[in-house]
């Protein structure tokens, strides 16, 4: 019989691999950058919020915080590692000296807090119960923030009755994601990482049932644009006869069918 701690390691490792294709799933967006050598209007604040997310789940799977949470440890680690890079690409190809000092002020703080934390917890709470309560605490406020913005393209889903902007795969893969560590919490029950991915878990479900609801108005959406584009091109490249489209007034170039229409002769 297979015991409940073998059945624990090998959801993290499965919730380790879904987390690191999460992680890794704004890299084409990171690659259009470095290609164009501007961030153009894309933000950082959710790089920045998901790297201090990270810091605190690394922080609280420490061995001298809370044992036995290796798994915890690596995926966070690699995050914090690889949303450190993200930071850095944005410092060097944001356009402005204003939009850098910002992040590297922003990046300042996070770093001095989990710095400032890890010193009290360690120095002033002397018992693993202690360490995790106080470090799960503020990993589940940190975890409810970045919920704002999933709860921001939802109201924008229903207000559009489109998914154009809630990626399919990106929220089944956070349904996954959510499943997973929710289970390995739970064989060994942990609150503060079961209550986070239990919340992440349902707000991956309710994208996808918002994604079955609107995916034809969706589609209809979509295929009513392409229409009226092409419609549009018609209209323009049949607007003039053969004859008309190539006159104009005496002295004047030929007009383009693209362009105004030419003088009356």
């Amino acid at each position: 019989m297979v015991s409940p701690d073998a059945i624990r390691t090998v959801l993290g490792i499965f919730g380790n691999v879904i987390s690191l294709f999460l992680f890794l799933s704004p890299v084409p967006t990171f690659i259009q950058i470095w290609k164009k050598g501007s961030v153009e209007q894309y933000s950082p604040m959710p790089y920045l919020a998901t790297l201090i997310n990270c810091m605190m789940w690394t922080l609280y799977g420490l061995p001298m915080v809370h044992p036995g949470s290796l798994l915890v440890v690596t995926i966070n680690g690699s995050g914090t590692v690889i949303e450190l890079v993200y930071v850095i690409i944005f410092l060097v190809y944001s356009d402005g000296k204003k939009k850098r000092v910002k992040v590297l002020l922003v990046l300042l703080v996070e770093v001095i807090f989990v710095a400032v934390l890890t010193l009290l917890v360690l120095t002033l709470a002397h018992s693993f119960h202690r360490r995790s309560a106080i470090v799960g605490t503020v990993c589940i406020v940190f975890n409810i923030m970045m919920y704002a913005s999933p709860l921001t393209v939802m109201k924008l889903v229903i207000k559009t009755k489109s998914v154009e902007y809630m990626p399919f795969f990106l929220s089944f893969a956070s349904l996954a994601n959510g499943v997973v560590w929710t289970a390995y919490a739970c064989i060994r029950f942990d609150p503060f990482i079961t209550i986070p991915n239990g919340l992440g878990t349902l707000s991956a479900l309710v994208q996808l049932i918002l994604y079955a609801t609107f995916y034809k108005s969706t589609q209809r959406q979509i295929a009513e644009r392409k229409g009226q584009i092409h419609l549009s091109e018609v209209v323009v490249n049949c607007s003039y006869p053969p004859d008309k489209a190539a006159g104009g007034v005496a002295g004047t170039a030929p007009v383009s069918d693209t362009t105004a229409p030419p003088h009356k002769t």
